[in-house]
């Protein structure tokens, strides 16, 4: 009997097309709960952490350097016995703090306590080279591929020491090799830098205004990493011949377009990579386009699998109907509905951040603006009472806004990190989280 967490998936859309139509939605909710296995692993995965704490010198400014050693040292506390890790410190090149080498140490309360007392010895000096850092955790994690490999990544800057070339390449490397969780400190790091980083690493990103909550930050990260039960995990879609996937999108827990990720997995199959895995629900959205059918025809319109390796734990399936029923044709699931908007929302925000930072302040009026109406109809309360602090609401329905001339660093980067980020309501709707 396979010790995988159980797997579930829901679909829901509106099957029914108009005649001649082509595009079907469908939101795919796949759900893991704990197999609740007994013994010292209760069912988890073998696991891999590594700690990269950025040690440029911009670090030993307004406490950062302090906050990070807390947090460092708070989430090695909480390393299970038997764990492999690492504790590296990130400057214009990544050098190991704790163990010695380059390599990983298990995790025992003798080791636990002499990276803390490791951790507590750095100091900040240097520069920022991201890519470099990554590529020695890759070196790091060869050898455990069954494990749960996990990064926690700290940065309080741009990645000015290696070229954007540098990045890409290391990125390309390591993804699909180890998941990657990251977190900006301050005000001086680049959103889209880091979003791209944990996007090609399958992980999540905040940022840190205050270095007094990196702490909690650090201990929710390494306690959510030490309970995965399942390293890899992947949707494999299947979609009939004419037939074509135009986008998979991850929506919950955070807006996450997957479809340049696909592999091809075998005839008119594809995966798409989910990364590790313990009790938690994940919701995706699928759009296919079919070749219309007679009134009346039914079709498969894609068969979705949960995969781990070559098992399936779980699969559901997307359907089509052609009806010249107009009501039955043009009633929006309200799922759907809900992921449409708040991937719209996402786009929203940051094309008007960008204009706005551009100095386009009719593209960021009017794109700031459509956020607000779309926060207001997915109920996204959050991301709501954070344009109030970028934008003066007139007509909160039509959108009308004016753009305030003074807005914190802060606040623009809260909105940003924060747009792509959804949780789940107690009537189990979708909205904005933080």
């Amino acid at each position: 009997m396979s010790d995988y967490p159980g797997f579930t998936i829901r679909v829901d859309q509106n099957p029914y097309l108009p005649e001649g139509g082509r595009e079907v939605h469908a939101i795919v909710t796949v759900e893991a709960r704990s197999s609740g296995a007994a013994g010292p692993g209760n069912g988890r995965a073998p696991a891999a952490e590594v700690i990269i704490i950025d040690t440029s010198g911009s670090m030993s400014y307004r406490g950062k350097m302090a906050a990070a050693k807390r947090a460092a040292r708070a989430a090695v506390h909480v390393l299970r016995d038997g764990v492999r890790f690492a504790v590296v410190a990130g400057a214009n090149q990544p050098r190991m703090i704790y163990p010695q080498g380059e390599r990983l140490a298990e995790a025992n309360e003798t080791s636990r306590r002499s990276a803390a007392q490791a951790v507590s010895r750095l100091e900040a000096a240097g520069g920022t080279a991201i890519g470099s850092w990554l590529r020695l955790a890759d070196r790091l994690f060869t050898g455990y591929d069954d494990a749960v490999k996990h990064a926690i990544l700290l940065t309080d800057g741009k990645n000015q020491h290696e070229s954007a070339e540098e990045l890409d390449a290391a990125l390309r490397q390591c993804a699909g090799r180890f998941q990657c969780d990251a977190r900006g400190v301050g005000t001086d790091w680049e959103v889209a830098e880091v979003r791209k980083i944990t996007s090609m690493l399958l992980g999540g990103f905040l940022d840190v205004p205050d270095p007094a909550d990196l702490e909690a930050d650090f201990l929710a990260m390494t306690q959510a990493s030490m309970s995965k039960e399942v390293a890899d995990v992947s949707l494999r879609v299947w979609t009939p011949q004419q037939a074509e996937l135009r986008f998979v999108k991850q929506m919950v827990p955070t807006v996450d377009d997957l479809t340049e990720k696909r592999v091809e997995s075998g005839t008119q199959t594809g995966d798409y990579p989910l990364g590790s895995w313990g009790s938690e629900t994940r919701e995706y959205h699928l759009c296919v386009e079919v070749q219309p059918g007679d009134v009346g025809r039914q079709m498969r319109a894609a068969w979705v699998k949960v995969m781990a390796g070559d098992e399936a734990l779980a699969s559901g399936n997307v359907l089509a109907e052609w009806t010249d029923d107009e009501a039955r044709a043009t009633l929006m699931n309200e799922r759907v509905t809900i992921h449409t908007g708040q991937s719209e929302l996402a786009e929203a925000i940051q094309q008007g951040l960008e204009a706005r930072r551009l100095g386009d302040a009719d593209t960021a009026t009017a794109r700031l603006g459509r956020a607000v109406v779309l926060a207001r109809e997915v109920g996204n309360e959050q991301i709501s009472g954070l344009l109030d602090r970028i934008v003066d609401v007139v007509d909160p329905v039509r959108g009308t806004v004016r753009l305030k001339r003074e807005v914190s660093k802060a606040d623009e980067m809260s909105l940003d990190t924060r747009s792509v980020r959804t949780v789940r309501t107690r009537h189990g709707d979708v909205a904005g989280g933080g």
